[in-house]
């Protein structure tokens, strides 16, 4: 039996002006997985993901996060879904002015009311669950693109998150970083049982650490199921998108 679905968009549609970006969307994410959502550039994928915690509204359909129907939440009732919810964007956006340990521990402060000592401590802890506890005391100037993005999604998991989303987490890393990048989302789906909706446009991501993918075409879902059916697709319109077979990557046994 698959897990009930934590995120649910169903019958979604969202305009900007004249411009249809979703129309008629129904997805279902389960809990503790990873989920990919894909697509070209401008079909909709940010769109879809930015309505889980209220940062865009729907203009018809139903979003559910844990339970609740949160589409036709006012700020005071999103704060709650925004405690369950944490957003990786694609550049890490760190205090540059804050050392990476204190990056960590303020969230975590004014979020819980915990003492500075407290917060520390669970930051440290935090930076551990990512594997840049040797960092902690760095600026974020002196970092790479690839240990910024792990200081980010550590700052994230320290307020112990049911759901985590992801917006192109590898854009812009080297190959290594990137996948990475890809090892700790999954880490962080097996051990800590979080949800994580990806964004991405990359195929070696989709393929190593996907548990299922949507793929979003002209508004709609186009495709929804297993990174391999995918990937092995004869429909041209995924055909178009992930290329050759032959001379895709391929991740290490």
């Amino acid at each position: 039996m698959m897990p009930s679905p934590i995120i649910s968009f169903r019958n979604v549609h969202k305009a900007f002006g004249a411009q249809k970006v979703l129309d008629g969307v129904s997805v279902d994410i389960s809990a503790g997985s990873v989920h990919f959502i894909m697509g070209r550039s401008g079909a909709g994928k940010s769109v879809l993901t930015r309505q889980v915690v209220g940062l865009l509204r729907p203009d018809a359909g139903e979003v559910w996060v844990d339970g609740s129907e949160v589409s036709r939440f006012n700020e005071a009732q999103f704060m709650p879904v925004r405690r369950k919810c944490q957003m990786i964007f694609q550049h890490a956006t760190l205090f540059e002015a804050m050392s990476v340990l204190e990056n960590v521990a303020m969230p975590i402060r004014k979020r819980t009311g915990l003492s500075a000592a407290e917060a520390e401590d669970k930051a440290v802890a935090s930076l551990r669950k990512v594997h840049v506890q040797d960092v902690m005391n760095r600026m974020p100037t002196e970092l790479g693109a690839g240990v910024k993005k792990r200081v980010a999604i550590a700052r994230a998991i320290a307020l112990d998150p049911q759901i985590m989303l992801y917006d192109e987490p590898t854009t812009s890393l080297d190959p290594v970083a990137a996948r990475r990048t890809d090892r700790l989302i999954r880490e962080m789906s097996e051990e800590l049982g979080i949800t994580s909706m990806v964004v991405s446009h990359d195929l070696k991501s989709l393929e190593s650490i996907a548990d299922k993918v949507t793929f979003l075409d002209l508004g709609q879902v186009a495709y929804e199921g297993t990174a391999e059916n995918m990937l092995g697709s004869k429909e041209p319109v995924l055909k178009s998108f992930v290329g050759d077979p032959a001379k895709r990557w391929r991740p290490n046994p």
